[in-house]
């Protein structure tokens, strides 16, 4: 008996608590805190995408905001904005919860507040390679498997779709951050897949844990949704809560 319980506290200490601990300081931080309801929070633009009416060259950007609430102290939403080139409008390709079905297309503002939240631009394409994306975004979206289905965790969720698109169109090299809930669920139940970045390899159990390594994410490790681990690219450790800590 003393053994099975030296190995759960071994196993507490050494997987559980380093994945809870970014996760409790963060929730005691700003992100844990708001005091309006979500009907009440900001939606309005950030202008941090480019002006349609100035630029004419095709654009293509993700993005992700902290969710509403209690969520948000260890969790982002994502989605994908584009333009053509020439194109007057941004499209914005996104899964939302409350909405039926949960994958939205619409034409519109492409980098407003998220319930309150501001968003930061996660990757930024520009030109002939954001033209060659756009091409491909509508017949990639259509083919996503959970239109109608939505599950906050594991998943699929928002940035389950986001990812799923990633793996589709490795021209992205996307790096989802730490704080994706989600992105580590792979459709169709399979355990073996590449990482987000359509790069590398994934083995992830129904979302609830696995690992990842890639030249572009580094190495992952994936607990409950979460994810630890190091890219040595970006010169960053990947913690829950936290997102990215450079060093």
């Amino acid at each position: 008996m003393k053994k099975l319980l030296l190995k759960i506290l071994l196993v507490f200490l050494l997987v559980i608590l380093p994945f809870a601990i970014p996760q409790l300081i963060a929730y005691a931080s700003e992100f844990g805190v708001q005091t309006k309801h979500w009907s009440n929070a900001r939606y309005d633009r950030t202008y941090q995408s480019p002006d349609p009416k100035i630029i004419e060259e095709a654009v293509v950007q993700v993005l992700a905001a902290r969710t509403w609430g209690w969520r948000g102290s260890f969790a982002v939403h994502t989605w994908i904005s584009a333009k053509p080139k020439g194109a007057a409008t941004y499209t914005r390709y996104e899964v939302i919860g409350w909405r039926n079905p949960h994958l939205v297309i619409r034409n519109g503002v492409p980098d407003n507040y998220w319930a309150g939240n501001r968003p930061y631009v996660i990757k930024d394409i520009r030109g002939a390679q954001a033209e060659e994306i756009t091409k491909k975004l509508p017949a990639v979206v259509k083919s996503y498997p959970y239109p109608d289905n939505y599950q906050v965790w594991p998943g699929p969720n928002s940035n389950t779709f986001t990812a799923y698109i990633s793996r589709q169109i490795p021209e992205l090299e996307l790096d989802l951050p730490p704080t994706a809930i989600g992105k580590d669920y792979l459709v169709d139940g399979s355990v073996f897949g590449t990482a987000v970045s359509g790069q590398g390899v994934q083995v992830s159990a129904g979302g609830f844990g696995g690992f990842a390594i890639s030249p572009e994410e580094g190495i992952e490790f994936h607990l409950l949704g979460l994810t630890m681990g190091l890219d040595v690219k970006d010169s960053s450790l990947k913690l829950p809560g936290f997102g990215r800590v450079q060093f």
